[in-house]
C-alpha cells in the first residue's frame, strides 16, 4: 500500500524559528522554508525582504496524517506564533512575516478556523485573534542556507530566537495556562 502523506503551509515570521517547533514531532516527513502567496515566481530571500513581492515567508511540512493530524499541527503552529499581530511576527516587522494558516482543502480551512474560534473564546488573549487563513498558493522553497538554519546554525539560531521576543513570548502565553 502506497503511503499518502499530505502537506501544510504555516506562515508565522522568520520562518527560521518555524522549522524546528515541526521538524522533531512524529509523523513529520519534511519542514521547508520557503514563500508563498506572492506573484513572483521562484522568487529569491533578497526580493522576498523589499516587500514588493507579495510573498510571505512559510514553512511547507510534509506529514503522514496516519501518525500525526493537522489537528495538532494547528495547535503546533499557535503555540509559535503571537496570533494577535497581523503586522508581523516579534522582531520581524511586514507582510512578508505575516502570520497566516494556508489552508489546502476545505477539511483544512475548516479546521483551521474552528481552531481560531476556539483561540479566541479561550480568553488566552486579550487581543482578538488575527492570523489570517488563506488558501495555499504556490510554494516556493528558500534558498539551501536557509534549510534546517536551526541545525546548521544553532548558536545563531538560539540568539536570533531569543533576541527576535519569540521565545520570551511563548515561555509567557504559550507555556503556562496549557
Amino acid at each position: 500500500m502506497e503511503q499518502q502523506y499530505e502537506k501544510a503551509i504555516f506562515a508565522g515570521g522568520c520562518f527560521w524559528c518555524m522549522v524546528k517547533p515541526f521538524d522533531s514531532q512524529p509523523g513529520i516527513i519534511s519542514v521547508i522554508s520557503g514563500y508563498t502567496g506572492g506573484h513572483v515566481e521562484n522568487p529569491t530571500y533578497e526580493e522576498v525582504t523589499t516587500g514588493t513581492t507579495g510573498h510571505t515567508e512559510a514553512v511547507e511540512i510534509t506529514y503522514d496524517p496516519s501518525i500525526i493530524s493537522y489537528e495538532t499541527l494547528v495547535e503546533t503552529y499557535w503555540q509559535q506564533t503571537d496570533p494577535t499581530d497581523a503586522l508581523g511576527q516579534f522582531a520581524d516587522r511586514g507582510d512578508s512575516y505575516r502570520p497566516v494558516i494556508f489552508y489546502a482543502n476545505e477539511k483544512q480551512k475548516e479546521i483551521a478556523e474552528q481552531s481560531k474560534a476556539a483561540l479566541q473564546n479561550s480568553g488566552r488573549f486579550d487581543r482578538p485573534i488575527v492570523t489570517k487563513i488563506e488558501p495555499a498558493q504556490p510554494f516556493y522553497p528558500a534558498e539551501e542556507y536557509h534549510q534546517d538554519y536551526y541545525k546548521k546554525h544553532s548558536v545563531h539560531y538560539n540568539l536570533y530566537r531569543e533576541g527576535s521576543g519569540r521565545a520570551g513570548f511563548i515561555r509567557k502565553n504559550w507555556q503556562k495556562k496549557a
